[in-house]
């Protein structure tokens, strides 16, 4: 169980039940940068982390959202950096967790837990990281996808 030192200021959980990671990532990061953060996007599935290096540039037919990788040149500038392993290259106050989060939390601003409610074990792991940051002091809310479109806060 973290300890304070080790979790997140805030940790908000968003419940996917009717779209999916490739709808909600980008609305959420453009959200991240209009707030003036940079964004680390960290999965351990390199397929995933592929994908959307694809997707991040492709997903509207107007615009993109610029991003790196880890590891590539210049990854340290880049405003939304994907990742898999647990340094923080690009300095962000953001981490958007996909699946399994990483140690060290604490140096940023807010974790943004995306986990698909079809899938047990992805529950599981969001209910215990929820439990963890609460009781390691962490600010906690779930956000539980509209039945049109957009969040509602339901804790």
């Amino acid at each position: 169980m973290p300890t304070k030192t080790e979790a997140p200021r805030e940790a908000w959980f968003y419940h996917l039940e009717r779209g999916s990671v490739d709808e909600a990532l980008p609305e959420l990061l453009e959200k991240t940068l209009a707030k003036g953060w940079r964004a680390l996007v960290r999965t351990t599935d390199p397929d995933l982390a592929d994908h959307l290096d694809e997707w991040l540039w492709t997903y509207r037919d107007d615009g993109f959202l610029p991003h790196g990788r880890a590891g590539e040149p210049h990854a340290a500038r880049q405003p939304i950096l994907l990742t898999g392993d647990e340094v923080n290259e690009n300095e962000a106050q953001a981490l958007f967790i996909l699946d399994e989060p990483p140690a060290g939390v604490s140096s940023y601003e807010r974790c943004i837990v995306l986990f698909e409610g079809r899938e047990e074990a992805a529950l599981a792991r969001a209910r215990r990281l929820w439990s963890a940051y609460k009781a390691a002091g962490s600010t906690v809310s779930y956000w539980k996808q509209q039945e049109a479109r957009g969040w509602a806060r339901q804790a």
